[in-house]
């Protein structure tokens, strides 16, 4: 490499980490000051990252075709930190009763959503059956770390007005991220030995759905049961020292998630378990703020990083693949779909105000994981049609990321929820 090579080189990386720097710190700070207008974090730092296609960085903007494994990995991450993060937030035992919502956010909005997306994917869009089966198995996972108004709170945190808002989209989030492999793998199965169940239907229900599931489970449970024992036991008489183990977070993500895959489970269900695990043992313990603490402002930088890419990847071209069509679909998914099955799923919970379940079937927020599960789906396996759905799927990420970030302030204003 000649030298000049090398200067231009070194530049570069000197403005990337001048770029990731201002980043972090605006995720950072911005939630405090938007916390009361209409106007949320991820809107700016995705704006910002469009405007970063004008520096001289391009060669360092990610590519769907290109970078597709490093795409793959980095929002791999930042699912699992993310998923940790809401597991540590929720201060409610878990039970059948007590997650009735949860189970039919999961059980009833999640599955008609999959398949109102796959339908209109097939039928409107024109899209093969593996790859209408993909749109509605990557559009499943909810994200409501993209809209930071609607997180539940976390442990040593003032607790305000008792409402399931809150915690059904984080409970949501923090499951269904894990729950749409299934339907994943399903496609992966669809576009590789065909449409007939017949071919693939026995394989994936006892490999993709039971073990799988199970794995994750019991690894996530168990796993999560002994650290949380051996973190929280651990001796730390002084501030600094308990602010060190949340550290323990981090850790304990990585290796719930690196175990349940070495054993082919899911990870993503098993880190949620574990992380629920952790909370659920000492729920008032000292330890369980700076662990929730660490892991929340690990999520911020992940987050941050992605939400740049995705800015400048937009500016780079990823939406050029648009259509009549696929506008019009991506309107209607998130305008009519998931507040339609976000009501059919919560009929019959009277307990639950009906402003509040329409705010709930609203905030059915795409991000980070809809780009993961695309990403990996695209990396095992070719799919018909594969640019069409990447600028369907960021095209929704992005209005979504616009129009909860927006309504959300004003929603909870109205809702008087602090």
């Amino acid at each position: 490499m000649k030298f000049d090579e090398a200067t231009t080189l070194f530049e570069t990386y000197n403005l990337i980490l001048l770029i990731l720097g201002c980043a972090i710190l605006a995720a950072t700070v911005l939630p405090r000051f938007l916390s009361k207008h209409p106007l949320s974090m991820p809107i700016i730092l995705m704006a910002s990252g469009y405007l970063l296609y004008f520096l001289p960085i391009k060669s360092v903007i990610p590519d769907a075709k290109i970078h597709g494994e490093f795409i793959e990995h980095i929002s791999e991450l930042a699912v699992i930190i993310a998923v940790m993060a809401a597991g540590l937030k929720i201060n409610r035992r878990p039970n059948f009763k007590t997650w009735m919502i949860t189970w039919r956010l999961l059980g009833i909005t999640m599955t008609l959503t999959i398949a109102a997306a796959a339908f209109i994917g097939w039928w409107f869009a024109s899209f093969v059956p593996a790859t209408a089966v993909l749109l509605g198995a990557v559009l499943a996972p909810t994200d409501p770390v993209l809209a930071s108004e609607l997180e539940e709170e976390g442990p040593g945190e003032k607790m305000g007005k008792k409402n399931e808002l809150k915690f059904a989209l984080t409970s949501e989030a923090g499951l269904n991220d894990g729950l749409a492999f299934p339907f994943t793998n399903m496609a992966l199965a669809m576009a590789i030995v065909g449409v007939n169940p017949s071919n693939w239907f026995t394989s994936w229900l006892l490999t993709n759905v039971f073990y799988e599931l199970i794995v994750g489970i019991i690894i996530g449970i168990g796993i999560g049961y002994v650290l949380g024992k051996f973190i929280l036991n651990l001796p730390a008489k002084t501030n600094f020292a308990k602010s060190v183990l949340g550290v323990g977070s981090l850790a304990a993500t990585l290796i719930i998630y690196g175990l349940t895959e070495f054993f082919g489970g899911y990870g993503f269900v098993a880190v949620f378990c574990g992380a629920v695990t952790i909370r659920q043992l000492e729920p008032s313990h000292a330890y369980q703020l700076p662990l929730h603490a660490f892991i929340e402002k690990t999520e911020v930088i992940f987050t941050s990083l992605i939400l740049l890419g995705l800015g400048a990847s937009i500016n780079a071209g990823i939406l050029q693949h648009l259509d009549y069509t696929l506008i019009v679909m991506a309107i209607v998914l998130v305008f009519l779909i998931r507040p339609l099955c976000g009501m059919i799923g919560l009929i019959g919970l009277n307990k639950i105000d009906i402003k509040e379940r329409l705010a709930i079937s609203f905030f059915g927020i795409r991000g980070i994981g809809s780009i993961y599960y695309l990403s990996y789906a695209l990396n095992h396996h070719s799919f018909d049609g594969s640019d069409r759905l990447w600028s369907l799927v960021v095209l929704v990420i992005v209005l979504s990321i616009f129009i909860h970030g927006i309504t959300a302030t004003p929603i909870l204003k109205h809702l008087k929820i602090e």
